[in-house]
């Protein structure tokens, strides 16, 4: 028998202190706080340590969950992985919908980056209180032209020109041109 993954159904991260991080979550991306349970020990290998485990809703039956570790060394992040690799992306309906996210964070102290062109999909950049960089985009729905120029054979040739060389195959240099020149203009 095979299989094939139906969905995520939740994505786990460390955090600092469990209830501003559920406090910063419902405030500022208006997510709901659907679960918490908390144990002395690991319930998959049994060792010892106390933790509280948060869920947090992210819409359409995906979960994004966090851990509380108290007696584990303060959290930290790969030092040789830029802060912009490691983000959480969450989607929103449209680019009102992100406005409209981008305005509330604002009024709440965030510091926003973007909004940021993608050609196929529009992003804005923020970090949560624990450091994450969380990433709000949509899907820009008339770049539909754009996203067919990227077929099946172009994505494993990308990927094989990738790995020979390590450096970026033209084949979607499209994607980001406009935004390119714009800035070479001004």
């Amino acid at each position: 028998m095979t299989f094939k993954i139906e969905q995520i159904h939740h994505v786990a991260y460390r955090c600092n202190d469990a209830k501003e991080t559920v406090e910063w979550y419902t405030k500022n991306l208006n997510m709901d706080f659907i679960l918490a349970f908390a144990e002395n020990q690991v319930p998959s290998t049994k060792e010892p340590d106390p933790y509280m485990h948060i869920f947090l809703d992210a819409g359409n039956d995906n979960v994004l969950a966090f851990f509380e570790l108290p007696t584990q060394p303060k959290m930290g992040r790969d030092e040789n992985t830029p802060t912009w690799v490691q983000h959480i992306a969450l989607r929103v309906q449209d680019r009102d919908t992100l406005l409209a996210a981008k305005k509330q964070l604002e009024e709440n102290d965030v510091d926003v980056l973007g909004i940021t062109n993608h050609g196929v999909f529009h992003s804005i950049y923020f970090f949560d209180p624990n450091g994450h960089r969380i990433e709000l985009t949509y899907d820009d729905i008339t770049a539909k032209a754009k996203i067919a120029q990227i077929t099946e054979e172009i994505k494993y040739e990308m990927l094989d020109e990738w790995t020979k060389a390590k450096r970026a195959p033209k084949h979607t240099a499209f994607l980001h041109a406009e935004e390119f020149e714009a800035k070479k203009d001004n």
